[in-house]
């Protein structure tokens, strides 16, 4: 790696409200040059909206295309990064088709399931907060709080749609060869987020890993966010082992959020390959 990259910020995990942040594109990339950052991925759900009218080369920062795609390993819900991935492929731009299809009826679930807990108009109300677009689990917990039903964003996940609560209903998104495939074929480089979200064993991650190279994984994520030492240090191990790329990011979703703030987080270890000397 040389110096002049080294110094450099990569923040390769972040969301606009084309999905389910807070900015919009232009936003987010005025606040990431305040923040410091160099080179940034946006990394929308399922979406590539954020990217239209957009130059990728700019003035004070360079913008890396990229997208989170979700699917699923053994009845657990994961995220995969495609980065720099070519936004106007026809592979990737099934993969959205298909992903938006997937989020639309998994939207219409939510909805119903919380009008019978006595939420009316949720479907509606959070349709109208994502203003069109993507409809996320974020945009129902808006809009509880906008009805006073939850405190605060938080509040609204703890109670109704965070893991395991009501409002967390499982969809049948594409799986995790096809997604990986998808982002092969649109010249990008597949990257498992935030590996230590799931809470997976040890044991198990390392199966989830051998699964997605299987399926043409290169890359996972070693830091993510805040993380303490022990944590980057021991992604940054298992990075090495399975002889991935290792990428890091904000996962920038609103600002005053705990869990990350663009270019806010621990520097890769310098025992992995950072995933951007294959594209920068």
């Amino acid at each position: 790696m040389s110096y002049a990259r080294e110094a450099m910020l990569f923040d390769l995990h972040s969301h606009t409200c084309c999905s389910d942040g807070s900015l919009e594109p232009r936003e987010l990339i005025a606040r990431a040059i305040d923040q410091g950052v160099d080179v940034l991925a946006i990394t929308d759900h399922d979406t590539l909206d954020a990217y239209r009218g957009l130059s990728l080369k700019r003035d004070r920062i360079e913008l890396i295309p990229g997208i989170e795609y979700s699917t699923q390993w053994e009845s657990t819900g994961i995220h995969v990064l495609g980065l720099n991935i070519d936004p106007g492929s026809d592979a990737i731009q099934a993969g959205v088709r298909f992903q938006t299809e997937a989020r639309r009826a998994r939207a219409h679930r939510i909805g119903e399931i919380l009008e019978k807990k006595g939420i009316p108009d949720a479907f509606v109300g959070a349709a109208t907060l994502a203003q069109g677009g993507y409809i996320g689990r974020p945009h129902f917990a808006r809009y509880l709080v906008d009805i006073g039903r939850a405190r605060s964003i938080e509040d609204a996940f703890r109670k109704y749609v965070g893991d395991g609560k009501p409002g967390d209903v499982r969809q049948h998104w594409a799986d995790l060869p096809q997604v990986v495939q998808w982002i092969r074929d649109a010249g990008g480089i597949a990257v498992l987020a935030h590996p230590l979200k799931y809470k997976l064993t040890r044991t198990r991650l390392k199966r989830l890993l051998a699964t997605f190279i299987q399926a043409g994984g290169e890359g996972m994520e070693v830091v993510s966010g805040k993380q303490n030492p022990q944590q980057t240090a021991g992604m940054g191990q298992l990075c090495e082992q399975m002889n991935l790329l290792a990428s890091c990011g904000s996962d920038f979703h609103q600002p005053g959020t705990h869990w990350g703030e663009l270019g806010r987080f621990p520097a890769l270890p310098r025992n992995v390959t950072p995933v951007w000397e294959q594209f920068y």
